[in-house]
């Protein structure tokens, strides 16, 4: 059976993070193995608190994991702190390069609370280099380029250099957070060698309803998921953009208001 490892924070609601995430594997049938960078206090619409998992449990936990399930994919998440990141690194160090590492650059929360400090932000570039995707919103992206984005053509010339520094495959900006439209921005490198970037345009359409929590969770989730499956990393894409769009479609509300995706 094909196997894939999230690296990720808990919400104990099962609506984002880590939890949302095995969800994600088990719809597509993968084997789903887990480790942990954090715990956090929160119900869907707001965070109360986060504790990042002591930096050499998460070593320690990743390193007898990988011995043991050997994931076919990878989904790396919320991290909380900069050891936690640099033990992370660490512990990736050996893996296999053929093995697809997707990224989802979790920096903040919805309600604005901070999921990984400032401090972290260099090494979490150390991490995501040579990856096989990284999946920025708008505002991560504009924190990791330290630029305001307002236009898309912005957005083109921003993707394409930071798929150039962190020598990356490809980078999926997701399009959620704009006042207009909810197109996502798709780069990739062409041909196999590592050639001139293309950007492409995949139209988004904004639902109505409120928001939605864990829609970037289950996004790079997915596309691991379909990674471990063997499917290229464009139909991955494509595949996991319409499974999250139906997971919002069929969202549900917890007791307490918050919305929630349907990962069935």
């Amino acid at each position: 059976m094909h196997s894939a490892l999230s690296i990720a924070g808990s919400d104990p609601t099962g609506g984002a993070g880590l939890q949302a995430d095995l969800q994600v594997f088990r719809h597509f049938g993968v084997h789903a193995a887990a480790v942990p960078t954090a715990l956090t206090i929160q119900d869907g619409s707001h965070v109360q608190r986060v504790l990042p998992v002591f930096p050499s449990v998460v070593l320690e936990q990743l390193r007898t994991t990988l011995s043991a399930v050997r994931p076919h994919a990878i989904k790396i998440g919320m991290l909380a702190s900069d050891d936690v990141v640099r033990n992370v690194l660490l512990a990736l160090a050996p893996l296999d390069p053929a093995v697809p590492v997707v990224i989802d650059p979790v920096l903040a929360s919805s309600d604005g609370t901070p999921l990984l400090e400032k401090r972290a932000y260099g090494s979490l570039r150390d991490l995501a280099h040579g990856r096989r995707l990284l999946t920025p919103n708008w505002p991560e992206m504009e924190i990791l380029v330290s630029a305001d984005l307002p236009r898309k053509r912005d957005a083109e010339a921003a993707a394409r250099e930071l798929l150039d520094e962190l020598v990356l495959d490809a980078l999926l900006l997701k399009g959620g957070h704009r006042e207009d439209d909810a197109d996502d921005l798709f780069v990739t490198r062409e041909g196999a060698g590592g050639g001139a970037s293309v950007c492409e345009w995949l139209p988004g359409e904004r639902l109505p309803g409120p928001p939605v929590h864990g829609t970037g969770c289950a996004l790079s989730a997915a596309i691991a998921a379909l990674l471990a499956r063997g499917e290229g990393l464009r139909e991955a894409v494509l595949s996991a953009r319409a499974y999250v769009r139906r997971g919002i479609e069929q969202a549900h509300a917890l007791a307490n208001g918050a919305r929630v995706l349907d990962f069935a």
